[in-house]
């Protein structure tokens, strides 16, 4: 399986590579292009995660930000955000865009639904 074959994804839903697998180490991050939308790549806690590169509050971008453990601070403002949950950290409030990753061919593939459009 690849990350262009769909058939092993929801109907609306398509995998894209961003990376090869040896090319984002623990502690690391990368900025990925992908159909005119920044997504930001990090592994942490063991796992990688995939947010885009804005922050909800006002669009910075995030690929610089300060990271302790798994919280994300925006460099723009300081708002922090949990890269596991996307959320911000004991507080109900914004919410990072995060995409389902995954592993095919020694490459780290992003989902993205077939409605998602670039900003």
């Amino acid at each position: 399986m690849n990350c262009s074959d769909t058939k092993a994804q929801p109907e609306m839903s398509r995998r894209i590579p961003v990376a090869p697998v040896d090319e984002l180490a623990p502690g690391q991050r990368k900025l990925a292009f992908v159909e005119g939308r920044g997504i930001v790549l990090f592994h942490v806690g063991g796992a990688v995660r995939a947010i885009e590169n804005a922050c909800p509050h006002n669009g910075a971008s995030l690929a610089h930000g300060r990271l302790e453990g798994s919280i994300l601070h925006c460099p723009e403002h300081g708002l922090r955000f949990d890269l596991i949950t996307g959320c911000m950290p004991a507080v109900d409030g914004l919410r990072l865009t995060t995409f389902p990753i995954s592993v095919a061919e020694g490459q780290w593939c992003v989902s993205l639904d077939t409605h998602d459009e670039p900003r």
